[in-house]
């Protein structure tokens, strides 16, 4: 049995991520969220210390470490996306092994830089790429492997995910801390595509705004047309109003169907993990670097080979409301 700590517990994703140690049978020991509104800690682990206070954390699970109670053996980084190089860094100076959501950092530089403290600790950062673990894209990637290096697909992803006012309001809404939003709902998409169809060799940004963007890669087997939002008006008419989320992502014309089997990813990924086969920060710097530029780039508009969507959509700058 091995002995976590969760920083950011009361966030969105930790529930799965509670859930995936407590199926691999391991326990939390101690919690950190400045929310304490974490009644979903019972559901899992009601014995866990809880915190709403970095200093009083920190010190508790230096305490574990040097009193003999058990140091934690994996520190779990739920936490806003801009914090998450900071905790990383916290978990592997306190001797742990670092599990963090995605994006693991904002900037590809950064995980050059922790990739120095892995090696000055000797302990290891694992990320979470779900989507590499997804049976349907395990089966694609199969399939494009088996196929001739020359062959080049035409692939288009369209994501929509509608968030209510909150989100602008929140941490989330801020590009200094989310990244935006390639970064924040697209990065685990880039990654697949970038696993399947190699690395990248152009990245054009058509729309960047708070709620939604779009643009084409050119990898070394596919060119990719991408549309990622936020805004319910974009969800197709056949969902509304029942669905608020839509995923589609079709090659050459026809659909890959990847709707079902989300449920236990985070759990696969925990068991690859404990092995020793988790995801490192080399896995994850092609990603990181894409949502980058696309952070950073100018938009050009409708011009190229743009995705469809961007038909229906009004095009402002990133400066302005859409």
């Amino acid at each position: 049995m091995k002995r976590f700590a969760v920083i950011g517990v009361g966030g969105y994703i930790a529930p799965r991520h509670l859930k995936a140690i407590k199926d691999t049978g391991n326990i939390v020991v101690a919690a950190l969220d400045k929310n304490d509104s974490v009644g979903i800690i019972d559901s899992y682990f009601p014995e866990a210390d809880f915190f709403t206070e970095f200093e009083r954390f920190d010190r508790y699970l230096e305490l574990l470490r040097r009193g003999g109670a058990g140091k934690v053996d994996y520190v779990t980084i739920c936490s806003p996306n801009y914090l998450h190089d900071a905790h990383v860094r916290f978990a592997l100076r306190i001797g742990a092994d670092a599990i963090c959501e995605k994006p693991l950092v904002l900037n590809p530089w950064n995980a050059t830089a922790l990739e120095e403290i892995e090696r000055e600790t000797g302990h290891h950062i694992n990320t979470i790429l779900q989507l590499r673990l997804h049976p349907a894209i395990i089966a694609l990637k199969q399939r494009v492997d088996n196929e001739p290096k020359s062959k080049i697909y035409d692939v288009e992803l369209t994501y929509i995910t509608s968030r209510g006012r909150w989100y602008n309001v929140s941490w989330k809404g801020d590009i200094n801390k989310s990244g935006g939003v390639a970064t924040n709902i697209g990065v685990h998409f880039f990654d697949m595509l970038t696993w399947i169809f190699g690395d990248v060799r152009t990245n054009i940004v058509n729309l960047h705004t708070h709620m939604k963007a779009s643009g084409t890669l050119e990898l070394e087997r596919a060119r990719v047309r991408w549309f990622l939002s936020l805004d319910q008006q974009d969800l197709p008419e056949k969902t509304k109003p029942q669905q608020k989320t839509y995923r589609s992502i079709t090659m050459d014309g026809q659909e890959i169907e990847f709707s079902e089997g989300f449920g236990d990813l985070h759990t696969k990924s925990y068991e690859q993990i404990l092995q020793g086969n988790g995801f490192t920060t080399k896995d994850v710097l092609t990603s990181i670097k894409i949502v980058s530029d696309i952070r950073n780039a100018r938009e050009v508009g409708l011009q190229g080979d743009y995705h469809p969507m961007l038909r229906r959509t009004k095009i402002t700058t990133r400066n302005n409301t859409d």
